[in-house]
């Protein structure tokens, strides 16, 4: 049976000492590239509007994520209010920018993350981690206590600081970053990071360093490697031929792949005329083709599906 690789680390003492190194990085945050520098211990908040508590806006099963995450009982998925992206065009808008959610002690986090287990669920999927990395990990260790023993997810935007993900090696087995953009305009307009492809690269690099290409039991769950997402954007503003070449030459060409179709044009798309649209079928056929070009064959197919959700 898999053990994830956190249970050495809590056993030898080493995931105590990660979380105090996270922790102390809260007193002036540089946990994203934005480098705030403001001290969350004293709840000041700097661009993803969060203190020293986690905000959890719903928690659940979630049936709609990759295959080789849900399985038969799901994927544990823990959606974490605020973000360190603006995506002008995020589908969790009221999550997101507008913080739909509640704020939780570590307590309650590490109950959540037991009951999802109890559930079933395969894995523990926390979607938008980066600004609770320290509370993540300090859960953790509660949870661990009281029995937690499956897989971590840490299902990211890819804006993430190379020191944190190395702070993270051996806490999550699965990587689940969703390469947004490749061109240095359209990050900045999109999403306020003019950095993202920069900071995106080193991070996914260290992050497939980590823990390699995906890996699956007997059972075809995953329980180890990269899973990376790519949304196909209208008028090719991912620049996916960009990102698909890095992927393939810089990281795997054996890479597990979501190529998502699922654009919307949500939250404040409809203030630029470019993103006012859903995708065509053409657009996303060509993001196929590109990837096959590229040699990236192990692409995930599955389409979304309904949800189950227990909300606060």
């Amino acid at each position: 049976m898999f053990e994830p690789s956190y249970i050495m680390l809590y056993k030898n003492g080493e995931l105590e000492k990660r979380q105090d190194i996270a922790y102390k990085m809260l007193e002036s945050c540089k946990l994203c590239p934005r480098n705030c520098r403001v001290n969350r211990l004293k709840e000041v908040r700097g661009f993803c509007k969060t203190g020293s508590r986690p905000i959890i806006s719903s928690y659940g099963p979630h049936f709609g994520e990759e295959t080789p995450l849900v399985g038969e009982h799901g994927s544990g998925t823990i959606f974490i209010t605020n973000c360190n992206l603006g995506c002008v065009f995020c589908q969790n808008y009221d999550i997101s920018h507008l913080g739909q959610g509640l704020e939780v002690s570590l307590e309650d986090l590490a109950a959540i993350m037991l009951s999802l287990q109890l559930k079933g669920c395969h894995n523990i999927n926390f979607v938008s981690p980066t600004h609770i990395i320290p509370q993540i990990l300090a859960a953790l260790l509660l949870a661990i206590e009281k029995g937690l023993s499956i897989p971590l997810v840490y299902n990211t935007g890819a804006y993430d600081n190379i020191n944190c993900i190395r702070l993270l090696d051996g806490v999550f087995d699965i990587y689940m970053p969703d390469f947004k953009f490749a061109g240095l305009e359209e990050s900045e307009t999109y999403a306020k990071a003019s950095d993202y492809f920069e900071s995106a690269s080193k991070a996914i690099l260290e992050m497939y360093r980590q823990v390699g290409d995906l890996k699956l039991d007997s059972k075809n769950i995953a329980h180890q490697g990269l899973l990376l997402r790519h949304l196909v954007m209208p008028n090719n503003l991912a620049g996916t031929e960009k990102v698909m070449d890095f992927i393939s030459s810089k990281i795997s060409k054996n890479t597990y792949i979501n190529i998502m179709d699922q654009y919307r044009f949500c939250g404040e798309a409809n203030r630029y005329p470019e993103l006012n649209r859903g995708i065509t079928d053409q657009e996303y056929k060509d993001a196929i083709d590109i990837a096959f070009k590229h040699g990236l064959t192990r692409l995930d197919d599955r389409r979304r599906l309904p949800g189950h959700w227990l909300t606060f």
